[in-house]
């Protein structure tokens, strides 16, 4: 199994680090995205485009960070009363988003007392989640956002949110956890996010039942092979005849990676660390780890060449192969044989959750 190269970037963020106003951090970041975009038929590898671009995200969330505290300084409203911490979920806590990624975002704030705190960290999490989104960065959906209550805590109260979802094993508190489990650090204090992971980690552990109801999440997802073992498209609406990398392919295998990853203590965020930390510890069969990394190397090429429209100078793509590039052959092969390979890792773990299933009293 290959290691997953570090990449030693010379690429220049100037632009970025140094924007003084969101229209200037908006016109940085689209200046960017199009180099990226370039890069893709040059001679960065997937893992090596994916880790640029996730640092583009980063750095344009670290100076929208910075941008929003001098606009409640100018304001009067002062700077942060005490230490906080800007965390990210979802692909971008995985560190896997493409240029076109939502929100998903969240804060931890420092127990340390302070009479307006509360105040001060709910507009600030308006403020940023706004500017994001003038950033181009879509708000996301299920409301996983730094603006919400229910993702912007002290620790104490995390660590209290936290407990709360380990003990309801419900889909919906079960999924918050799994959303949880994501989370990365990107700006504010390192500190916070550490005694989280920490707190997230010994509440897993002590729920023994969770895990298993984590897996019966993990196991459902839309059918992508038919009995005859054709990739089953899309049958109406504006994608019709194509394929969902992100929900049919891409997430699959993240949930199933980030499952066993839980399982055994893993707390890496990105899907191929966790899939190389499994194999250090030979905790899984690795014929199955080996078809889950090459299944996700074809997930990350597959999902940066879905098509993609621009709109005001930012890209957006639905996530959908259309039904011209699943004509291509070599696409449609390799899609084939992928699908192959992420049915092999999905029985797999539903053969363990018939057992964990048929062990409970």
């Amino acid at each position: 199994m290959e290691p997953i190269p570090y990449i030693n970037q010379s690429w220049s963020y100037q632009g970025i680090d140094g924007a003084a106003s969101s229209q200037e951090l908006r016109q940085a970041r689209v200046i960017l995205q199009n180099e990226l975009q370039e890069l893709l038929s040059a001679s960065l590898s997937p893992i090596e485009w994916y880790q640029t671009v996730n640092e583009l995200h980063d750095r344009v969330a670290r100076r929208a960070v910075e941008l929003c505290i001098q606009g409640m300084v100018e304001e009067g409203l002062g700077r942060p009363p005490v230490p906080y911490a800007f965390i990210v979920f979802g692909s971008s806590g995985r560190q896997e988003a493409t240029l076109w990624s939502d929100q998903d975002n969240g804060m931890i704030i420092s127990d340390i007392p302070h009479k307006g705190k509360e105040t001060y960290f709910a507009e600030l999490g308006l403020r940023m989640t706004d500017m994001l989104e003038a950033l181009g960065y879509a708000k996301c959906e299920g409301k996983v956002m730094c603006s919400e209550p229910l993702w912007r805590k002290t620790l104490e109260s995390w660590k209290e949110q936290l407990i709360a979802w380990g003990s309801d094993l419900s889909w919906e508190p079960v999924r918050n956890l799994i959303i949880a489990s994501d989370m990365r650090f990107v700006a504010g204090d390192p500190e916070l996010a550490e005694e989280w992971i920490s707190a997230f980690y010994e509440g897993f552990r002590s729920v023994p039942e969770l895990s298993d109801a984590v897996l019966r999440n993990t196991v459902k997802h839309k059918a992508t092979l038919n009995i005859l073992g054709r990739v089953v498209t899309e049958r109406f609406g504006e994608h019709a005849g194509g394929f969902d990398v992100k929900y049919g392919l891409y997430i699959p295998l993240v949930n199933s990676a980030r499952f066993l990853a839980l399982q055994h203590g893993i707390k890496e965020t990105s899907t191929l660390k966790r899939i190389q930390r499994l194999v250090s510890l030979e905790a899984v069969p690795l014929t199955l780890l080996d078809a889950a990394q090459r299944a996700f190397m074809t997930a990350l090429r597959l999902r940066r060449s879905t098509p993609i429209v621009v709109k005001q100078g930012l890209q957006h793509s639905g996530g959908f192969l259309n039904e011209k590039q699943l004509k291509e052959k070599q696409i449609h092969y390799e899609l084939r044989d992928t699908l192959g390979l992420v049915r092999r890792v999905h029985r797999a773990l539903q053969r363990q959750l018939r057992f964990a299933e048929r062990r409970r009293p």
